[in-house]
């Protein structure tokens, strides 16, 4: 072998060693490796089928759903039950909550199976904070005014609440949808305080609901730019998975991705 060819394929080796290396990512991001488990978590005055528009597309997208039907009791048992799901998956799992389901997957995120966490319209608190005291700085909303309670603590939102406050761009028909599905939740969970925040250490995204009359939407934008999340900012209600289904979607299976992308900017 000549001396040109040998350096050849020591130079061609070289490459491919080099190419076949893993690639190194800085800040939140997490490897580029594809979730196919995906939890989805619902919120207060809600149940799993919140998410009743999405599953369909993430099913076509080849993702595993499943939904937690959070028992709305305490803070700790919504933990308890999103954890239960958590651990019935066969690899890593991207945590969706929504609403009141976001301070459910901040707590339960930190669960080793968890490797991304995604927040629509939600509460993000930090340790020792609680979905009430974060939203204390911003005042009271609309639907807030609307929220009534009956047994034993728990409360509930009125027709109107939900008809004007909650999902004011949904159909009639699926308005009175959740009026009927609605779950009445403990008033305790409000002010149930996370221990440790699981957005300090994994990636995160959040969708902002520009028209959301139940979180005020510059608290979710301050509380996405606290977090250093990838955002996605939508017109709609409190309800964007039902509002915006595909939108909605399509930015979890990014998240899935586990890459984090440039804000993305309103629709």
């Amino acid at each position: 072998m000549n001396l040109r060819r040998a350096f050849s394929l020591l130079i061609g080796t070289a490459l491919v060693s080099i190419s076949l290396m893993p690639q190194q990512s800085s800040g939140q991001s997490a490897p580029s490796v594809s979730v196919k488990n995906i939890v989805l978590v619902h919120g207060a005055w809600a149940d799993g089928s919140s998410w009743s528009k999405v599953i369909p597309i993430l099913d076509a997208k080849g993702f595993h759903v499943v939904c937690v039907q959070n028992p709305l009791t305490s803070l700790a048992d919504d933990v308890a039950a999103t954890n239960r799901t958590i651990d019935a998956q066969d690899g890593p799992v991207l945590l969706v909550g929504h609403s009141y389901g976001g301070a459910v997957i901040t707590e339960a995120g930190n669960n080793p199976k968890v490797v991304g966490l995604v927040y629509v319209a939600a509460f993000a608190p930090d340790a020792g904070e609680s979905s009430g005291s974060l939203a204390k700085p911003y005042g009271p909303t609309p639907g807030g005014a609307e929220i009534r309670p009956i047994e034993d603590g728990f409360l509930v939102i009125t027709p109107k609440g939900i008809l004007e406050d909650f999902a004011q761009d949904l159909p009639l028909a699926e308005k009175t949808d959740l009026i009927a599905t609605q779950g009445a939740t403990q008033g305790a969970v409000l002010g149930a305080t996370i221990t440790t925040a699981a957005w300090h250490t994994k990636p995160s995204w959040f969708v902002i609901a520009s028209n959301d009359r139940m979180i005020a939407p510059e608290q979710e934008r301050v509380t996405a730019k606290r977090m250093d999340a990838t955002t996605l900012t939508l017109a709609t209600s409190h309800v964007a998975m039902l509002a915006k289904p595909k939108e909605v979607a399509d930015f979890i299976a990014a998240a899935a991705s586990l890459k984090h992308a440039p804000e993305v900017a309103s629709k």
